[in-house]
């Protein structure tokens, strides 16, 4: 998922340490707390000779500190977990897991981590073939199937011969998060279902919308980088088509939605992830704010912080086009195969985490908040519906609204056939070229131009 990273390097540490019993209730999914490579042994408690040791990757603390609760839940696991933490800062991880892949041996990742933005690659990509198929790993269609996996998520997670290579915990579909006391003055209730059909299906009420809360004094949103996510993960086709540079019809009207953004005066003209876009969470910014897009992570590690005295005036409904954001996969190292002890581990604690929607499974942990025993976590949006289906999804910044039934159709209608390994690099030179034409720096041709060159000269890819 999105990770704020700034100001801090990455620094490989050699020591091994006792990890703290327990781990975080819940860590930040949207930023790192850790920026260092640390190797730590966490071990179950029970001993029958040799213990397997699996060699986990991650580029957050989040995933292995899950360790210390399947542990805790599994006391007979002949198993003990080498972890290493490399930030995403700087793109130290990706050439940190590479090079690890490509060497082998016994240090070589059991169990790796990759996220959104450059999960493809090892998926279906130049390192899809390091990863083993869950097939050969007795984790079937049928377990995905009865766990109600959001199919983007099974969708990138599948390698270009239809194997699948990796799946999530976490499930990223969006949703239009607003505030209800807005909602009211302008269109009378902050009934979820009422906003639905006020702001969507579609960008033409979506901007109706918009109008009507100008005339009240509101931007609609924050920032076209608002928009941008929601246009992105709607596209038929991704960036690449036949090995060449495309520009879906959906991903070039960007142009002209966020320049009717700014023309219209619908926003606060904010660039995400800023102090800016901060302050139109907690309504301080230079006009009110009705809404944000976004998935549960959002709300839960963003928003949370932020919205201050607004705290409790928000609600979640379903936007006017169906998308993700972000998320987390977890793929295994197709060596684990050859030794059956380690692959009967590493496939435990896959299916522990990706597919068991009993109340001992990570997800049900993860949804209702109940990781660290006694104490209330952050609740989050899972990627099995059968999980969320029986999970309370009740959060005070929603006002005590139950977000899983927003979320659950919203990760039904997103997309995972429009993304490519390229992506995190295509899509900041896409969005800083949009900005260059809405801020009246360049021409409508003269920005997509631009971009094309700016593509062949950073990736070497000509354009359709």
């Amino acid at each position: 998922m999105k990770r704020v990273l700034a100001g801090v390097s990455t620094v490989l540490l050699m020591t091994t340490v006792l990890a703290a019993c327990g781990g975080n209730s819940n860590s930040n999914s949207s930023s790192a707390s850790s920026n260092a490579s640390t190797s730590s042994n966490n071990t179950a408690s029970t001993s029958k000779g040799d213990k397997v040791t699996i060699n986990l990757w991650s580029f957050t603390d989040e995933i292995p500190n899950m360790t210390n609760k399947y542990l805790e839940t599994h006391p007979d696991a002949n198993v003990e977990f080498k972890t290493t933490v490399i930030a995403t800062t700087d793109g130290a991880y990706q050439p940190a897991l590479d090079q690890a892949l490509a060497a082998g041996g016994k240090d070589a990742p059991d169990i790796y981590a990759a996220e959104a933005a450059f999960v493809l690659k090892y998926t279906q990509g130049d390192a899809s073939t390091y990863a083993a198929n869950y097939s050969d790993l007795g984790l079937d269609e049928q377990m995905v199937k009865d766990a109600g996996i959001a199919q983007y998520s099974v969708d990138i997670g599948t390698s270009t011969d239809g194997e699948l290579k990796g799946l999530g915990y976490q499930a990223t579909g969006g949703a239009f998060i607003y505030r209800r006391s807005i909602a009211k003055e302008v269109f009378g209730t902050d009934d979820p279902a009422t906003i639905k059909g006020a702001i969507g299906p579609g960008w033409d009420k979506f901007f109706d919308a918009a109008a009507k809360l100008k005339e009240k004094g509101y931007g609609i949103v924050s920032g076209d980088g608002d928009i941008w996510h929601p246009i992105e993960n709607s596209s038929e086709k991704g960036w690449i088509v036949d090995g060449k540079l495309h520009i879906d019809p959906k991903r070039e009207e960007f142009l002209d939605l966020s320049k009717k953004l700014k023309d219209n005066g619908y926003h606060n003209d904010t660039t995400d992830w800023t102090e800016a876009w901060y302050a139109d969470m907690s309504g301080s910014g230079s006009k009110p704010i009705f809404g944000f897009f976004g998935p549960a992570w959002l709300i839960n590690y963003t928003m949370s912080d932020q919205v201050k005295d607004t705290n409790g005036d928000w609600a979640v409904t379903e936007p006017p086009t169906g998308f993700f954001w972000g998320g987390t996969w977890l793929l295994a190292n197709k060596n684990v195969i050859q030794d059956e002890a380690k692959k009967k581990a590493v496939a435990d604690f896959i299916k522990w985490v990706t597919l068991d929607t009993s109340e001992t499974g990570l997800q049900y942990y993860w949804a209702n908040g109940t990781i660290k025993e006694g104490e209330q976590g952050t609740k989050d949006s899972v990627a099995s519906s059968v999980v969320m289906s029986k999970s309370n999804g009740e959060v005070p910044l929603l006002g005590g609204q139950n977000m899983f039934d927003v979320f659950v159709p919203a990760n039904a209608n997103a997309s995972g056939k429009n993304l490519t390994q390229y992506d995190e690099t295509i899509n900041k030179l896409w969005r800083d070229q949009v900005r260059e034409y809405t801020s009246g720096n360049k021409s409508r041709d003269d920005a997509i131009a631009t971009f094309k060159q700016q593509v062949k000269d950073q990736l070497g890819i000509d354009s359709e």
